[in-house]
């Protein structure tokens, strides 16, 4: 696809202790982009950073008049932080990445290349990804939550690394739920995915801010948050619980029936009690977490809050 034909790019960087890599991300967008041709901004979310990225930012948006900054009030979170982004996007197409170059920013062009083919959302899946084996085991299963709560095969190839219509926002412009998950919310405005095989660079500084601990977290919050499975398995489990003692129940009745002798033993009643008892518990905690997420959201705290803005221009929207 030539350049004449490729529309504004937005691009959309979440900033969480990265001082030491901005500005190389800066000089490698800055040229990716201009040799695609197209107009451009990057637009870097600072998220409550312990270092001094927001210096940095300012620094760079005083530099580059593509580049616009916007500093959180505390750490909401990388989602939170790229919600921000998207929805202060004025162009066409919305790419996101990782702020430690582990996403190179001359792939962006393969993201644009398949975006052109029809479909709204593309995500950069990795050829090799270069993380340890413990945040490696912790994105599979977060995939496998995206895959439920998304209804969408392309879960299985989701990476932080991807490009889709701006205009996708639309179906989630009012969402103001603090739980927020970006590929999930896309799904409210298409069912058009694709993926392509991008590279995936070593990290050059300091280590992974996302831990295993923390994408296992955002796994049950996106479950639990934007999915009714859960509360089918405790559904499941209270019928699976009460077949079992149906069947406990046949089976005691039917043995004093037959021969005349009850089921011996407190160990068998005990067992019987703790299965029940278990199936409870679990089914309780299930309904519990979805009543604290009412609560969460019925307190209708903001998913994010802006504290200061820096940028040398205000470009006028695309489209």
């Amino acid at each position: 696809m030539t350049s004449q034909h490729l529309p504004g790019v937005s691009v959309v960087v979440p900033v969480y202790n990265s001082e030491e890599t901005l500005r190389r991300l800066r000089d490698r967008l800055v040229s990716a982009l201009q040799a695609l041709g197209v107009s451009f901004e990057i637009i870097l979310v600072e998220d409550g950073s312990r270092d001094r990225s927001w210096d940095e930012i300012r620094r760079i948006a005083e530099e580059t008049p593509q580049v616009r900054g916007f500093g959180l009030t505390r750490n909401f979170g990388q989602h939170n932080a790229l919600l921000c982004g998207i929805r202060q996007a004025r162009y066409q197409i919305t790419v996101t990445l990782d702020d430690d170059l582990q996403n190179p920013p001359e792939e962006i062009a393969r993201l644009l290349g398949e975006l052109a083919t029809g479909v709204d959302v593309v995500y950069g899946t990795p050829e090799q990804e270069q993380h340890g084996f413990w945040r490696d085991r912790a994105s599979q299963i977060t995939k496998l939550a995206l895959r439920h709560a998304m209804g969408a095969e392309v879960a299985g190839q989701i990476s932080a690394f991807r490009a889709f219509r701006t205009h996708l926002r639309e179906a989630f412009v009012d969402y103001h739920g603090e739980f927020v998950s970006i590929d999930v919310l896309l799904t409210w405005s298409t069912t058009r995915f694709a993926a392509v095989r991008v590279k995936h660079a070593p990290r050059e500084v300091g280590r992974s801010n996302y831990t295993a601990r923390q994408l296992l977290t955002h796994a049950f919050n996106m479950i639990t948050g934007f999915s009714t499975a859960p509360l089918q398995i405790a559904s499941i489990t209270g019928l699976g619980a009460a077949i079992l003692g149906v069947l406990v129940l046949v089976f005691v009745v039917g043995r004093t029936l037959i021969q005349g002798v009850a089921v011996p033993g407190f160990a068998f009643l005990a067992s019987i009690i703790a299965i029940f008892a278990g199936a409870q518990l679990f089914s309780i905690g299930i309904i519990g977490e979805y009543l604290a997420r009412i609560h969460v959201r019925a307190m209708n705290r903001p998913p994010y809050i802006v504290l200061q803005e820096v940028a040398q221009t205000r470009p006028e929207r695309e489209g």
